[in-house]
């Protein structure tokens, strides 16, 4: 049986074309991830097994055997992955719990914790984000513990994101937790969704930075935050 060839109005093109669009202009609308008010009604268990019988739809309509032994539990893995982890950061349950102490070595220096993993997914395609962010800040008589420092930047990546959201998200969560505007993130990311469809660039990468309190108020020491990743001033 022939199937029948979809044909748009001039409304429905534009809106596709739109679309298209503001994805492939990395368009963001919100520094809060995009949520609904009955997110959380759902289990995690009755989230993968609704997740599970649509992707398993998906994999149907592109016409792919099912019954294969190589394919017939990947609706499962998909929708396990997607609830338990590469999306985990949208639940606030997961969120890393934050210990501060106090600054005894009454340090008073900026902390650079840098070279920290990136690896999350953009939100207009589903395609992987990956590379590195390098964090700073400067102790208003409380330090958090270093490795908090990298939960921290892995829980907002665990959720379907854009990197100038991401950002913004990791530099107020510190800012919120060491109660302090004294604070720089740095994040230089490849895009799958430009790497593998659209202009197909694998050699471009994107950077975005935030800065609050003394970063933004003094140059030299931006210069000496960036200086300690790129190795000059």
């Amino acid at each position: 049986m022939k199937s029948e060839k979809l044909v748009l109005n001039d409304e429905e093109q534009l809106i596709l074309e739109n679309v298209e669009e503001m994805g492939d202009a990395h368009v963001g609308t919100s520094i809060d991830t995009p949520m609904r008010d009955d997110a959380f009604d759902l289990s995690d268990d009755e989230k993968i097994d609704k997740i599970e019988g649509h992707f398993r739809e998906i994999m149907n309509t592109m016409g792919l055997d099912l019954t294969d032994d190589s394919l017939k539990g990947t609706p499962y893995r998909v929708a396990k992955m997607f609830v338990k982890e590469i999306f985990s950061g949208l639940d606030p349950k997961n969120k890393p719990r934050i210990a501060m102490f106090e600054n005894k070595y009454n340090y008073s220096q900026m902390l650079v914790e840098k070279d920290i993993n990136v690896q999350s997914t953009c939100e207009h395609h589903f395609l992987p984000i990956y590379g590195k962010a390098h964090v700073a800040y400067i102790s208003n008589g409380s330090v958090i513990g270093l490795s908090k420092i990298n939960r921290i930047v892995e829980y907002y990546c665990k959720r379907p994101q854009v990197q100038e959201r991401l950002t913004i998200q990791i530099a107020n969560e510190l800012k919120t937790a060491l109660k302090t505007d004294d604070v720089a993130v740095y994040i230089d990311a490849q895009h799958m969704c430009v790497q593998a469809r659209g202009v197909e660039d694998r050699g471009s990468s994107t950077v975005t930075t935030e800065y609050s309190g003394k970063f933004l108020e003094n140059e030299n020491l931006r210069r000496e935050f960036l200086a300690s990743f790129h190795g000059k001033l």
